[in-house]
């Protein structure tokens, strides 16, 4: 668990490379905020039909 594994940060850094282990840093703007995704409902209404008891 040194430098040549290269399953390691410490592995990636000595090998210069990137992974799971050594994701890249994402950089954001500051103060911006990304707008949420709005899903729509459903729009499909079933009407249901009134069923007449009858007694028996």
């Amino acid at each position: 668990m040194g430098k040549g594994d290269r399953k390691t940060a410490k592995g990636k850094r000595y090998n210069a490379s990137y992974g799971n282990s050594r994701p890249h840093a994402v950089t954001k703007a500051a103060g911006v905020a990304a707008a949420p995704v709005v899903k729509k409902a459903a729009s499909k209404s079933v009407a249901k039909k009134a069923v007449k008891k009858t007694a028996a």
